[in-house]
């Protein structure tokens, strides 16, 4: 039942990228475009975002375990340091660069683009050198 959930929420979430328009690079950068043809279009589908996700965040807060039975696994981290700002950082570099980020990524890859693959493999790459690096560092 919990991979079924997980898949479903998955593609509620992949859908929901592509309706808002995140899985086009373009929008993305027109959207990170501030000094010209900025398109404000993404900050709402953000704005809703959020909105959404408060309420049942909230909710969360307050338990133990999922709605599935699975350990609540919230972040209790509160202050910001180095890595958290670096990392920041890389991931708006790249969102800047490529107009695509993570999830709309993975939403777009079945379109076989070029970009979006080289994309999708330049991630996968970065994940597996920061798990190399944490491996070392503990």
């Amino acid at each position: 039942m919990r991979k079924l959930m997980a898949f479903l929420a998955g593609l509620l979430f992949g859908i929901g990228l592509l309706l808002g328009g995140m899985g086009n690079p373009e929008k993305v950068l027109a959207f990170l475009d501030l000094a010209g043809a900025w398109d404000p279009s993404l900050a709402l589908v953000m704005a809703a975002a959020i909105a959404v996700a408060f309420l049942p965040f909230k909710w969360a807060r307050t338990q133990r375990t999922s709605l599935l039975g699975a350990p609540m696994q919230l972040p209790e981290k509160r202050e910001l340091d180095r890595r958290l700002i670096g990392g920041s950082l890389l991931f708006g570099i790249g969102w800047g660069i490529a107009g695509i980020c993570p999830g709309p990524g993975l939403a777009i890859l079945l379109t076989g683009r070029w970009q979006v693959v080289l994309f999708v493999a330049a991630m996968l790459l970065g994940m597996l050198a920061f798990a190399a690096l944490e491996r070392r560092r503990g």
